[in-house]
């Protein structure tokens, strides 16, 4: 049996890729590999200082614009940023994990912000630039998420930071499967792609705070899968020329905790239609900005 890894990724030369969240984890793995096989990649992230020091280490062709997806405001200033280029692929990676509850500038709960509605206003941007396909960064844990379309913020609930979580990334999911079907719709030959990395150690573990963070640490050090064989899944799903629009890769191992790329499940949650929808409506009046998915010109 062969696995896929960098080494199969084919020549990036000629091509712009956006990587959101960059400048570590999973999102530096991702534009590290690709700018060496020969891509432009645009590092998108909310510290300037932290992306430029990952940046140094990167050889190849590379760019940093700063971008914080929980503020609108920033991810506008960004896109407006890119009006003039060709961009081929959109990697939404980043992403917060079970922090405590906060709201972003526009009042919405954090995660929900940075890890949906962001990436949803970014991609309905950019979207008209981008020639080839769309990632987007889900989760293992969507398969414990429920989507509250009357408290997607939680206003009215009690705040839960895993729920919260696993809403944000089921919504990821679901809006990566609902883009592929609009793309389709509209004869488009751009394609949606969704990930998850499995259990791999990044800085996501580390914003919970006290005692689970501790334990998150402990358990980076046991039992996750390194950031690099973390980003396999993205890094597939961005470059393998023939992957069919609407896939969804993760690891190959047990549970999808770790292992190699290939295509797999996702809950049933996740293919309801009728949610999906209305998600897409609910992201839409969230964000003040209407994701319409045009014919090729």
């Amino acid at each position: 049996m062969t696995y896929w890894t960098p080494a199969d990724i084919p020549d990036q030369s000629g091509r712009t890729v956006v990587v959101t969240g960059a400048n570590s984890g999973l999102g530096l793995v991702t534009a590290r590999e690709l700018a060496a096989k020969g891509a432009h990649v645009v590092l998108a992230c909310r510290s300037v200082e932290k992306g430029e020091r990952a940046r140094a280490d990167l050889s190849g062709s590379t760019e940093l614009r700063r971008l914080d997806l929980a503020d609108q405001d920033s991810v506008r200033e960004f896109a407006a940023g890119l009006a003039d280029r060709q961009i081929d692929v959109l990697v939404n990676n980043a992403g917060i994990m079970n922090v405590p509850l906060s709201r972003s500038p526009q009042g919405y709960e954090s995660q929900l912000a940075t890890n949906l509605l962001g990436p949803f206003l970014l991609t309905a941007l950019l979207l008209p630039q981008v020639t080839d396909r769309v990632v987007t960064l889900s989760s293992g844990v969507h398969r414990i998420g429920s989507i509250a379309l009357d408290d997607l913020s939680w206003e009215r609930r009690r705040y839960n930071g895993w729920l919260a979580y696993a809403q944000s990334k089921l919504g990821d999911l679901m809006v990566a499967y609902e883009l592929q079907r609009r793309l389709t719709a509209a004869r488009s030959l751009v394609r949606s792609m969704a990930a998850h990395p499995g259990y791999a150690a990044t800085n996501l573990q580390s914003g919970s705070g006290g005692w689970q963070s501790n334990a998150m640490g402990w358990m980076n050090r046991i039992v996750a899968q390194s950031a690099e064989m973390g980003a396999l899944p993205q890094l597939y799903a961005a470059t393998v020329p023939d992957l069919p629009g609407g896939s969804f890769i993760g690891p190959d191992g047990f549970a999808e905790q770790r292992g190699h790329p290939r295509t797999v499940g996702s809950s049933a949650a996740s293919h309801n239609r009728d949610v999906a929808t209305a998600l897409w409506a609910a992201c839409e009046r969230m964000v003040g900005q209407p994701f319409v998915v045009s014919a090729p010109r």
